[in-house]
């Protein structure tokens, strides 16, 4: 609702700028968390906080409050992490959190969780948002526990699930198939067709404002993904036109392909990158939510805004 106060931590990543930015065009007020000595964005106050890894104060940046998008955690990083530190940072800082807020009288309280939650898996059927949730490392099992825990507290809260969110700045998967559309040699990878849920920033921050309505069911998870699945052969012919380019994909086996990947060390980014996963954000449209970003579009003007290799 317009004028209403949010606070928003972790507005510093690569996806709170746009949620605050979607925020303030709402009408909201923002309040952003951030380390001692650092510049809020634009338009917004902040309050200094501590690390999510010790005890926090939440009192002074809950007061005046109506609603809390909590954004930070610690991030996927893959094995090699404490499992106590992803529990400690993203479960138990998380209830910390809800629990001030629900004493300052906050209204939502919105937990961008990951699909990471519900399965770790590369390859397999759509999932639905009533499979069982089997989460198979530290990161996921953490955001789960947080999931759990909210839902034993007297507080309205939604949790999304947001699968891989691309747009600009991303890192990580989405960056390296970006370097490689970017390239001007053909790619072998036209066969990798296997369907994968994406998500663009514009829509994930879309969704967090739709999490704030009263249209948005409470007290439960929400897959969060753009509605059609991609390939990545047609992740990449989006991501070429955005640049000029031809598809220029040449259609090798996957067989080939996985046993070069082997040979090379790198098969299980193969699998990671060839595999299907497929969440559909069914509970969010079902709500009424209108994702604003079509996914050949965004990744166009993804390319595009980075310039031709």
């Amino acid at each position: 609702m317009s004028g209403e106060r949010v606070l928003v931590t972790g507005a510093g990543g690569f996806v709170g700028p746009h949620v605050v930015a979607a925020l303030l065009a709402a009408g909201y007020r923002v309040r952003v968390t951030q380390r001692a000595g650092s510049s809020p964005p634009d338009g917004t106050e902040a309050v200094a906080t501590g690390d999510l890894a010790g005890p926090i104060d939440w009192t002074q940046a809950l007061q005046g409050v109506a609603h809390v998008v909590h954004l930070a955690g610690l991030a996927h990083a893959g094995p090699g992490l404490d499992a106590a530190l992803y529990r400690q940072i993203n479960t138990q800082a998380t209830l910390d959190l809800a629990q001030a807020a629900y004493r300052a009288g906050v209204s939502r309280f919105v937990f961008i969780s990951s699909i990471k939650a519900q399965t770790g898996a590369f390859d397999g059927p759509p999932l639905r948002e009533d499979d069982p949730p089997v989460p198979d490392d530290p990161y996921g099992r953490s955001k789960l526990a947080a999931e759990q825990g909210l839902a034993k507290l007297d507080l309205d809260w939604v949790a999304l699930r947001p699968v891989l969110v691309y747009g600009p700045g991303v890192k990580a998967n989405m960056a390296a198939l970006l370097k490689l559309a970017r390239g001007p040699l053909p790619l072998p990878l036209g066969a990798l067709t296997a369907p994968r849920s994406l998500l663009a920033v514009e829509n994930l921050a879309d969704a967090i404002l739709f999490a704030l309505t009263p249209k948005c069911p409470m007290r439960r998870a929400f897959f969060v993904a753009d509605p059609e699945p991609i390939g990545i052969a047609a992740i990449l012919t989006a991501l070429r036109a955005g640049v000029g380019r031809r598809p220029w994909l040449v259609a090798l086996p996957i067989g080939l392909l996985r046993l070069a990947a082997r040979l090379a060390g790198r098969e299980e980014a193969f699998v990671k990158l060839s595999g299907s996963l497929v969440a559909r954000p069914e509970g969010l449209l079902r709500a009424g939510w209108r994702p604003p970003v079509e996914t050949r579009a965004a990744l166009q003007r993804l390319a595009a805004s980075t310039g031709a290799g």
